[in-house]
């Protein structure tokens, strides 16, 4: 059987089992000609478990309308800020501080992200979601 070809690849970023037709979702996957409800399905029955968690998704849209989509690990901001209890970060990070990290937690989130970083080990995993905390006004301690 030979190959499909691929048409488009789409990346956006759904709260888990919460996906519904309206946008992001339908602005996303209409112009292409997809079955839309086919993938709202699909992702809510795959994401239930982590409902509440915002999970990216990389969708690819082939030539005969049909699809597979990929699901991501979530944001790495979204993965601080919930290990530091906050709603939002700082409004001005390089002179205001949000919140704090431990060190352990900053290992959790890059055990976690490490499928997704383009880190060659645990350690330089942990140096890129520091700077993300750095970057948020969150301080590492």
């Amino acid at each position: 059987m030979a190959k499909k070809k691929v048409m488009a690849v789409v990346k956006i970023q759904i709260e888990a089992g919460k996906a519904s037709p309206a946008p992001p979702v339908g602005t996303a996957l209409g112009p292409h000609g997809i079955a839309i409800m086919d993938f709202v399905k699909a992702y809510n029955a795959q994401t239930e478990a982590n409902a509440g968690t915002v999970i990216p998704t990389e969708i690819t849209i082939f030539e005969d309308r049909t699809f597979s989509f990929i699901l991501k690990t979530p944001p790495t901001s979204t993965l601080i800020r919930e290990k530091a209890g906050l709603d939002k970060a700082a409004h001005n990070p390089g002179t205001e501080t949000a919140g704090s990290i431990t060190a352990a937690q900053v290992a959790e989130i890059a055990e976690i992200k490490m499928p997704d970083l383009n880190a060659n080990d645990l350690d330089a995993a942990k140096l890129q979601v520091e700077g993300t905390a750095r970057s948020m006004g969150i301080e590492v301690v």
